[in-house]
């Protein structure tokens, strides 16, 4: 089944000016009196670095990673206040006044405790996975979720008011998230979310962390976060990446994904013939494709910008991305894949603006930008890095061994 990651989360990158750090510091005021906000979270999204606001309402953030980031200031009863924020040598100092939230009216969800378990288990199968991580990660407070499944368009949403918190006990991470908005859209095979994540060590022996750490490496080593580093880096070739141009033309052929799902819906227990030929269309190829053998480089790729740090990518048509060093164990029925071509882990890029941003660390800035499919699309929240993580120098990929 095909499967597409949208990338409305900007996913950071660690970075990689390892031998210099930056400081966050601030305070954080109620928008109308002026006065000073208490035990307010503040923290980097996606990354390690939080904290509360003291008495007065200040608050500082020290040893962060050079990289930009999006800073999230939020309380119970207060709208979010968000800043993006450039780190780098230089102290950041952010003064954040919060407003009181006003109160958005969603749709009324009534059911039974059967329906919400029904749709807490496909949430979990779609934010999770199925992975043997997913196994390991537990949602402690599982009634903060709003869920809503519409049977018609196969979509289910999710979303929550205040932190959902997360272990995930196969890397050792405690997270809290606040999710905006989930979706699955089981149509179009298209999960997307919006949300601000904040990781913590969880504690474990030190056989244990060693665990931790060797799973975090392999999950690391060829994936975007990797990919997206090298670039900047300037290793992509000795990191094992190999970027070609693939050329899709959409099949006329086949019909549109939604009626094809709905013929199969029909016709699954009443016609047999109709369901084998509405089978033979969903298993089409979607598109008429094309590879371009030659390898493409960052200098055709990447360009700076006006902003100090900050790189544009863009590229015509797909951009097809193979990682040498690990084989890949599942398969993507569209992911075109020449006969000829060993059977590496391999990801498509596509753009949805005309280029996407992301910073010296490599982290991609710009949300809303591409699509991720193959490869990169398959790890989900149970296998998400912070984009603080540094794997060891000493780690082989497995396909090296």
């Amino acid at each position: 089944m095909r499967l597409y990651i949208l990338l409305f989360l900007s996913m950071m990158v660690p970075g990689l000016l390892l031998a210099q750090t930056g400081t966050i510091t601030g305070k954080v005021i109620h928008a109308n009196s002026k006065a000073p906000l208490a035990k307010v979270s503040v923290f980097l999204s996606n990354a390690t670095f939080g904290t509360t606001t003291a008495e007065d309402g200040t608050f500082a953030l020290k040893g962060v990673r050079p990289g930009q980031y999006d800073l999230i200031v939020t309380s119970v009863g207060y709208e979010d206040y968000m800043q993006q924020v450039l780190v780098g040598s230089q102290p950041i100092v952010v003064n954040a006044e919060l407003k009181p939230a006003v109160q958005q009216l969603r749709d009324v969800v009534v059911m039974t405790p059967a329906d919400w378990k029904r749709n807490y288990d496909m949430f979990l199968v779609e934010f999770f996975g199925t992975s043997a991580y997913a196994k390991q990660c537990k949602i402690s407070n599982p009634h903060d979720l709003t869920l809503i499944y519409r049977k018609s368009k196969k979509l289910l949403q999710a979303y929550s008011y205040d932190f959902i918190n997360i272990e995930n006990k196969a890397l050792g991470y405690r997270i809290k998230f606040l999710l905006k908005d989930f979706k699955s859209d089981r149509l179009n095979n298209l999960i997307s979310w919006q949300g601000r994540l904040l990781y913590e060590e969880l504690p474990g022996s030190e056989s244990q962390k060693r665990k931790w750490e060797m799973r975090r490496q392999d999950i690391f080593y060829g994936s975007n976060l990797h990919f997206f580093r090298s670039l900047v880096g300037g290793k992509y070739d000795k990191e094992g990446f190999v970027m070609r141009i693939l050329a899709r033309r959409p099949n006329e052929a086949r019909p549109p994904e939604e009626v094809i799902q709905r013929k199969l819906d029909k016709f699954q227990s009443v016609n047999r013939d109709s369901m084998t030929y509405w089978l033979s269309l969903y298993n089409m190829s979607k598109y008429h494709e094309k590879l371009y053998r030659e390898p493409v480089t960052p200098a055709q790729m990447v360009k700076s910008t006006d902003q100090n740090g900050i790189y544009a990518l863009a590229f015509p048509e797909n951009l097809y991305v193979t990682y040498t060093k690990k084989r890949e164990t599942q398969e993507f029925k569209d992911i075109y894949r020449p006969l000829d071509m060993e059977n590496f882990e391999t990801s498509v890029l596509t753009l949805y603006k005309p280029y996407a941003l992301f910073d010296a660390n490599g982290a991609v800035v710009s949300s809303n930008s591409m699509l991720y499919e193959g490869s990169w699309s398959k790890n989900k929240i149970a296998e998400l890095l912070p984009v603080d993580y540094v794997p060891s120098a000493s780690y082989t990929p497995p396909y090296l061994k």
